[in-house]
């Protein structure tokens, strides 16, 4: 029977006791003290870089800042240090996305809305978000470690959330682009996936003064096409709509108003709008929110608030407060 090793295994080759000189050997070689260079144990620093900044910790906060590096200019540690900041502005479109409804007029866009795995954004919108709740939750989130740091420990968004709160796509094709979109880009992506005039493109970025188109310009272009239109005209309108969705719920931006043209891109195949990972882009993004809200100088918020709003009332059940009806 082969023999075993310590840990119950079976050894390959039998053990072979040491001989004589292998036995002194070892015993030198532990009364030999390991060189050290004292210079690195007295200045333990001295191996960092010199140009490098190192931060010492925060009073009521990390104690170690070599950890949360970006910890001084964290709205908490202003707070700790007296300056408060009033409730972020927040970016919610939730009403907005009622002023464009698919009724059973435009029967052929919802159909190719709900084939894209988006439908559900349609109505899940919270209408009205608590800015008094999520600004002290964007108190709480740590950029580093991406997580919100309570009293109790850490805790997180993740895209099994985002799977169960939205129902849309969290697995696909990644959603990215390569470099930003040019005006002149966006101005051609509208006239060759919207059917908009040159004209008509080019007055409408520069009233973004950016490569972006009003909510209100794709409502008040598109939202009047129906089933009776050419096949052409709802092409243009889905395009227009799923726009119009993502720039409401997924991508809100702090512009409040506007939806980058980038994104129409995503909809340039119509029958492909459902293998990308919508869930997963959507959690990225307000991750990027998230982390820019943490500025103590940052006085808005953007991303999709029905999201992290949903995602609290879910966690902490004591947070929502409904009337009570019998009064």
């Amino acid at each position: 029977m082969p023999p075993r090793t310590r840990g119950g295994g079976i050894s390959s080759a039998p053990r072979r006791r040491p001989t004589g000189s292998e036995r002194r050997r070892r015993v030198q070689l532990r009364d030999v003290e390991p060189a050290v260079d004292r210079d690195l144990v007295e200045h333990p620093q001295h191996d960092r870089d010199e140009t490098e900044e190192v931060f010492e910790g925060v009073p009521g906060g990390p104690i170690d800042g070599s950890i949360l590096r970006s910890f001084h200019n964290h709205v908490a540690a202003k707070i700790w240090l007296g300056e408060d900041r009033a409730p972020l502005k927040l970016v919610n479109h939730g009403a907005k996305l009622q002023l464009w409804e698919l009724d059973m007029e435009r029967s052929r866009i919802y159909e190719t809305v709900h084939r894209s795995g988006l439908a559900p954004l349609t109505s899940c919108s919270h209408r009205v978000a608590s800015r008094p709740m999520l600004s002290a939750f964007c108190e709480r989130w740590q950029p580093e470690t991406t997580t919100f740091h309570l009293p109790f420990g850490e805790m997180t968004i993740t895209l099994d959330d985002v799977a169960s709160i939205l129902h849309i796509p969290v697995t696909g094709s990644m959603i990215s682009f390569s470099q930003p979109l040019r005006v002149d880009d966006a101005n051609a992506l509208l006239v060759e996936l919207l059917g908009t005039t040159d004209v008509e493109a080019s007055r409408e970025t520069e009233q973004c003064c950016s490569p972006s188109v009003r909510l209100l310009w794709l409502r008040d272009h598109f939202s009047t096409i129906t089933d009776a239109s050419s096949d052409d005209d709802i092409e243009f309108a889905t395009r227009a709509f799923l726009l119009h969705l993502v720039g409401c719920t997924l991508f809100a931006d702090k512009s409040a108003t506007s939806v980058a043209v980038v994104y129409l891109e995503l909809f340039r195949d119509l029958s492909m709008v459902g293998s990308y990972a919508w869930g997963a882009a959507c959690l990225a993004y307000l991750y990027r929110q998230l982390t820019t809200a943490t500025r103590f100088e940052v006085r808005q918020l953007g991303g999709y608030l029905t999201l992290l709003q949903a995602w609290i009332y879910e966690h902490f059940p004591e947070m929502f407060s409904s009337p009570d009806l019998s009064l």
